[in-house]
């Protein structure tokens, strides 16, 4: 008998449990813990991490996992690497969902870097506007260039002082509408964007924006991920 572990918290997972439900198919949602307020699924849920490519391979045992689905953010790359590997030691068939990458159009002004540990030399050195949309996980890197005003989009309240000693904080979940991040980028004078390259419709609003008003954007890369069975949509995966 099949049963599914859906590894979540993308829009296109959410998609994909939709999916999976409508057609009756025994399903796990798992998403990583990463937030306070995970958004409701129609599939049984579950929350936090499995102790590495031991601790999942002993969940996919105990659960009598038959298929796995990697619908992870395309930056999760710890998480889609310990499903590899734990799939390929049990010899589950896995299937990454991945969301097409962000390409710059007429008009953008895009510096494309390997990662985000890279972008905060590339920015300016007099101080600057940051729109810093990557998320709470790496903002602390960001501290090595203390004389930018940083505008921070969470999904939570930040627990604790935040790493940067100039920042604002606006707490919305996507996805996100290009109006609203051109207010938004206004009300906040921002002279930069950066972002990682997520792909995806909900969180491009930020990209097209920046190109309205001129802004240049710093793009971090994806991360190299491995496996070979990649699905764009839910259909695929189907």
């Amino acid at each position: 008998m099949m049963r599914v572990l859906l590894l979540g918290g993308t829009t296109e997972a959410s998609s994909l449990a939709e999916t999976l439900t409508k057609a009756r198919v025994d399903a796990v949602f798992s998403y990583a813990g990463r937030t306070d307020s995970p958004k409701a699924q129609p599939l049984p849920m579950r929350f936090g991490g499995f102790g590495g490519v031991a601790g999942l391979i002993d969940y996919l045992r105990s659960e009598s996992i038959t298929h796995v689905v990697d619908a992870t953010h395309p930056f999760a790359a710890g998480m889609s690497r310990n499903a590899f590997e734990a799939c390929a030691q049990v010899n589950l068939p896995l299937v990454r969902l991945e969301r097409p990458e962000w390409v710059p159009g007429s008009g953008d002004n895009w510096t494309l870097l390997p990662s985000v540990e890279d972008i905060p030399a590339a920015l300016p050195d007099d101080p600057a506007r940051v729109f810093l949309a990557i998320g709470k996980q790496q903002i602390g890197l960001f501290a090595v260039k203390p004389q930018h005003h940083y505008l921070l989009r969470l999904v939570d309240e930040p627990k604790g002082a935040l790493p940067l000693p100039d920042c604002s904080v606006v707490i919305e979940r996507g996805p996100f509408d290009v109006s609203a991040d051109r207010a938004l980028m206004e009300t906040h004078r921002i002279t930069h964007v950066v972002a990682k390259n997520g792909g995806g419709r909900g969180a491009r609003a930020k990209l097209d924006a920046a190109r309205t008003l001129g802004l240049p954007v710093l793009m971090a890369k994806r991360p190299a991920l491995p496996g070979n069975r990649v699905a764009s949509d839910a259909e695929e995966v189907m």
